[in-house]
């Protein structure tokens, strides 16, 4: 029986420890018990976002939590910068639009990361600005940004800086505090190592006084609520409490062994999976290439659907495909959360034997050869 290989980015797979963690009896959420779960897995969570201040743990997909940093520090007729270089990136601008936010979008070509200047010069344009809306990894490109270099900009502004983090926490660089973001977003089906359902915010002091001001309308997602109900070390709905225990675990892993490690184990896999892919004749979609994901443009004459489709079916091995105009025109591997090396050499197998099963010429072996020098 072939074994099977989840190299897409979200979900990724679930490390054996988590999954037995998140098998035993459920237990009730409103108890001592679960509370000191629940405060473990924040304090776990402020570690990894590196920041002292608050995070909010939301039963959600990420997108819950991107709409929480949009309603609780904006009101009707505020602006927004958003950047848009990617599915995510748009997707901050809809959720903008649909209360009635004026978004200034700054298009950027998909692939490419944004030029801070760029965003310097639209705020200066528009000192008004209530928020810059950005990504840490546009996993839809697989093409990281230079939030660090965005946030010196932002800080210097009354501006809100908030930061989707969703594909890239844990595997990108990525330091809340000391880069100035306001808000950061995630979710918890990627990096973080368990199944989708849980997204987080983090929330600065100055995105607080935002918070006061707002007049979006709210309920689930208000962040006043979470702020009471964490003085209880409790949420104010209900958690998804065996996902809370998964993570615990996961934090404790990932802790255990220092998130820049980590961060670093990744990167090395994201390298060698890009040689890999280069030693194959094959070329790399981003030009700003993350951590998280690698796009890999298909070759002249192959739909990268079909790449896709053959991994899948006959390999075993799951990626994932371009999105809108990219579609038939890349696949995507994930590198972060619980993929690992096994995974990311029988991943590149897997290219192999799909690429000499489509008629594509190549040496075969190159590709987990270069991997392999990276990796050991």
């Amino acid at each position: 029986m072939t074994k099977n290989y989840l190299m897409t980015p979200g979900p990724t797979p679930v490390p054996e420890e988590i999954r037995i963690e998140m098998s035993k009896p459920i237990i009730h959420h409103r108890t001592k018990e679960y509370q000191a779960i629940f405060k473990e897995v924040t304090d776990g969570l402020k570690k990894i976002f590196k920041t002292s201040g608050d995070v909010f743990t939301f039963t959600s997909s990420g997108t819950g939590a991107m709409e929480a940093s949009v309603v609780n520090v904006c009101s009707p007729g505020d602006k927004i910068v958003v950047v848009r270089g990617g599915k995510f990136g748009e997707r901050f601008g809809e959720i903008a639009k649909a209360y009635g936010i004026e978004v200034i979008a700054l298009d950027i070509p998909w692939g490419s990361a944004p030029c801070p200047a760029d965003i310097e010069g639209i705020l200066k344009k528009n000192p008004d600005v209530k928020g810059v809306y950005t990504t840490l990894c546009e996993t839809s490109t697989a093409t990281v940004y230079d939030i660090k270099a965005i946030g010196e900009i932002v800080r210097k502004t009354q501006a809100l800086y908030v930061v989707d983090v969703i594909s890239g926490l844990g595997a990108d660089n990525f330091e809340n505090d000391n880069w100035g973001v306001d808000i950061a977003v995630c979710g918890s089906q990627k990096g973080l190592m368990i199944p989708p359902g849980l997204a987080f915010c983090s929330v600065s002091e100055k995105a607080w006084k935002a918070v006061e001001a707002s007049k979006c309308p709210k309920f689930y997602f208000n962040f006043k609520k979470y702020k009471k109900s964490m003085l209880d070390t409790d949420t104010p709905f209900t958690s998804a409490i065996t996902l809370v225990i998964g993570l615990k675990k996961a934090l404790d892993v990932i802790n255990k062994k220092g998130v820049d490690n980590v961060i670093a184990e990744h990167a090395k896999q994201a390298e060698a999976f890009r040689q890999a892919m280069k030693a194959l004749g094959l070329t790399i979609f981003s030009k700003s290439p993350s951590n998280a994901v690698t796009a890999v443009n298909a070759p002249q004459g192959i739909d990268a659907d079909a790449i896709i489709k053959t991994c899948k079916t006959e390999f075993g091995v799951t990626f994932a495909g371009g999105q809108e105009t990219l579609k038939g025109k890349i696949f995507r591997a994930a590198h972060m959360g619980g993929i690992d090396r096994e995974h990311t050499i029988e991943s590149i197998k897997a290219v192999e034997a799909a690429l000499a099963k489509l008629g594509y010429k190549f040496s075969a072996g190159s590709g987990v050869a270069a991997a392999a020098k990276i990796m050991g």
